[in-house]
């Protein structure tokens, strides 16, 4: 991230617009199979050109660093599709080409995301001698007949031996993802989970709620009302469930979705939710650099093609500075500390936030959905319980 000075201080920063990024997205598009509920540019791995891509992906890379030629990268993502499916001579190979092209700072956060079951013990060694160290496993549920019914193909004592092959092969930062809000969850069935997921003492923990969207098989038995959906009642029980365990297990609820122990949260991802630049590369990845946004072409093949020849954008477009502001508010208000007067007035060169924002502040704050405070020479605002609750209404406020 971007080393900034507090507020206390009166060293002049660059507008954010003018940052070279300093985390790097990467998207390696293939699955073992489609989830229901996935909306993601992914593909089944079976068949596909995964040589080839990688080929045109390392293109990408030497192309975007040419245009923009990064000073340091603190952090590294690569999602997906599962990043895992990689074999081991893919994924060392893979990984050999991000250090070659992007400077890696020497305390760099390198997460790959995985799925359970696609981590043997020679796939983590190559992760591990190819510069990871943080690994982000999907497990979603440790029901397996939930599984089962969100298109989950592994069982949930995968998770369990991935976790164990994880920590023996030297990977100490670790995460999971759980979702709550499934096709005919109980409260019963998430708290089952919840202790299962908190008996793998892990450093951090992702708690999402399901949202049906677009163009997956949810989203076309959704229309046919033959998706058994929780009462919304029950969904925001097992939110408020989530909240009460990982708080009372010493986690602290740093953004909305997500749970760490000090020193243990996503850097990668306050990048985005401080709405910093970051590179994204591969197919159909979107990136954010020198006020400009882009998103690539979403096609295996038509990515391939594409990045062979020239930098593969399916679109690009300059971000004014009203949805910047607008972008700001949005991504920074999930975090607990919410958004600084200071931190506003940095990325948007002395621009008040209360003079911007003032009467959806003022709204939002007579809701009971903000709360305005004060602490260590800083002012800002922040979600209050009721707020985190109902999050969705505070960021319409800023669209």
């Amino acid at each position: 991230m971007q080393v900034l000075p507090n507020a206390t201080e009166s060293i002049k920063v660059p507008p954010v617009h003018t940052w070279t990024p300093r985390a790097l997205y990467i998207h390696i598009p293939f699955c073992t199979n489609k989830c229901f509920y996935c909306d993601f540019n992914s593909y089944i791995a079976a068949g596909q050109p995964i040589d080839a891509y990688l080929d045109a992906l390392e293109n990408e890379m030497k192309l975007t660093v040419a245009e923009l030629p990064p000073t340091i990268i603190d952090t590294v993502f690569v999602g997906g599709g599962t990043p895992t499916v990689l074999n081991p001579a893919q994924m060392t190979r893979f990984l050999a080409s991000v250090k070659k092209h992007f400077p890696l700072a020497d305390n760099v956060e390198f997460t790959m995301e995985a799925n359970p079951g696609t981590t043997d013990m020679e796939k983590l060694a190559a992760m591990r001698e190819g510069g990871v160290n943080r690994i982000s496993f999907g497990a979603q549920t440790f029901d397996d007949g939930l599984l089962a019914a969100i298109g989950r193909i592994h069982a949930a004592q995968d998770v369990v031996q991935s976790i164990a092959n994880a920590k023996a092969a030297g990977f100490a930062n670790l995460s999971i993802d759980l979702m709550f809000g499934l096709p005919n969850q109980t409260l019963q069935q998430l708290k089952d989970s919840v202790t299962k997921a908190l008996e793998l003492d892990l450093p951090h923990y992702s708690l999402y709620g399901l949202k049906v969207e677009e163009n997956t098989l949810f989203h076309r038995l959704y229309q046919r009302d033959e998706l058994p959906l929780p009462e919304e009642d029950d969904e925001l029980a097992m939110y408020e469930h989530l909240m009460e365990r990982l708080g009372g297990a010493g986690y602290r609820h740093y953004e909305i979705s997500n749970f760490a122990r000090p020193g243990f949260e996503s850097r990668h991802n306050t990048t985005y939710w401080h709405n910093e630049p970051y590179f994204g590369l591969g197919a159909g990845a979107h990136g954010y650099a020198l006020g400009k946004r882009h998103i690539n072409i979403k096609g295996v093949q038509s990515y391939i093609d594409a990045a062979n020849k020239a930098l593969p954008r399916l679109d690009e477009s300059s971000v004014s500075t009203e949805e910047a502001m607008g972008d700001f508010m949005m991504v920074g208000l999930r975090l607990q500390e919410g958004v600084t007067l200071a931190g506003f007035e940095r990325q948007f060169e002395g621009m008040h936030l209360e003079e911007v924002f003032g009467d959806a502040l003022r709204k939002l704050v007579g809701q009971e959905l903000l709360e305005r405070y004060e602490q260590d020479a800083y002012a800002g605002y922040r979600l209050t319980h009721r707020g985190i609750l109902f999050g969705n209404e505070v960021f319409g406020a800023f669209v």
